[in-house]
Formats: C-alpha cells, sequence, structure tokens
C-alpha cells in the first residue's frame, strides 16, 4: 500500500496529498460521529462528514503540501536544531491560526451559519487544542520525516485530531 502511495506522490504530489487529506478528514468526522458521540448509521451526518472530506481535499491537502515544501527551502538557518525550532514555531504561528480561520469559516458558510459568530467562539478553544499536540507532532515530523510524507503523516495523526476538531465545530465540545 505504501508502495502504491509513493507512486502516485511521485507522479502527483499535490492531488494525493489532498484525495488522501480528504479521505482522512472525512474519516475523522466519521469517528467523531461514530465512536465518539455514537450517533449510529440512521443519525449521521452525512453532510457534515462530506463538508469535513471537501475542506480536507480542496484546502487543506494543497495547503498543507505547499506550505511543508515553503517550510523545507526557505526556513534552513546555521543549525539543525535552530532549523527545526524555527519550522515548528513558523507553523504553529503562522499556518496553524491561517487553517484554523479557514476551516472555521468555510465550515460555517457551508453550515449557512455565521463565520464571524464561529471563529469568536471556537477560534480560540481549537487554537489551545492545537497547541497541546502539534509542536510536539511536527518537530519530529519535520526532523526525521521525508518531506514527501509529511502531509501523510499529518493526516494519519489528524483522524484524531479532526475528531476533535468536527466536535468543536459542531459546537458539541
Amino acid at each position: 500500500m505504501l508502495r502504491w502511495y509513493q507512486a502516485r506522490l511521485a507522479k502527483q504530489p499535490l492531488l494525493t496529498a489532498s484525495v488522501a487529506s480528504a479521505i482522512l478528514f472525512g474519516s475523522g468526522d466519521v469517528l467523531a460521529q461514530q465512536v465518539v458521540d455514537k450517533k449510529g448509521l440512521e443519525k449521521h451526518d452525512f453532510a457534515r462528514t462530506g463538508r469535513m472530506a471537501l475542506y480536507g481535499g480542496a484546502i487543506f491537502g494543497p495547503a498543507a503540501t505547499t506550505w511543508f515544501g515553503f517550510l523545507q527551502r526557505n526556513v534552513v538557518l546555521k543549525s539543525t536544531r535552530a532549523t527545526l525550532f524555527a519550522r515548528v514555531a513558523a507553523d504553529q504561528c503562522l499556518f496553524t491560526p491561517t487553517h484554523l480561520t479557514a476551516f472555521l469559516s468555510s465550515m460555517a458558510i457551508m453550515e449557512g451559519n455565521d463565520p464571524v459568530e464561529r471563529l469568536r467562539t471556537s477560534f480560540l478553544p481549537s487554537y489551545k487544542a492545537n497547541l497541546m499536540i502539534w509542536p510536539a507532532v511536527q518537530a519530529v515530523n519535520f526532523s526525521i520525516v521525508p518531506l514527501e510524507h509529511r502531509v501523510l503523516v499529518v493526516n494519519l495523526v489528524s483522524l484524531g485530531w479532526n475528531c476533535i476538531l468536527s466536535l468543536i465545530n459542531s459546537g458539541e465540545k
């Protein structure tokens, strides 16, 4: 499976990362609804899962792929440790707030809700939750994972994180 993924990634990196992101964002929402909320299939909100998959594939996948390439090319300091710290700091201080703003506002718009209100109520809890896990994940990701696999690593860790995001977005936690 990894060999197949790597072949697709080599031919079409942006498309491959986007499709993987769509699948895993949608899967995170399914986990949120079925494992955490225990809604059952008859009460599953398929539109919500679709919105999550759409965001993952259309926005997060391309943005994260581009961002990780940018960091790799442009954030290179004198020492490996300084480079790692700068990349994690840039990721958490620049990319994360942008991603959370895009995520929360686009979800609100797709749901027919006020994006400003959603940002007001959900941005800070989302960002605080993010800071509890993602700096450590990204430190490992940026230090030992090859560039072409970083979005996949984020997507795999995101199965749980997207479950949390989905719950925060839906106002259930």
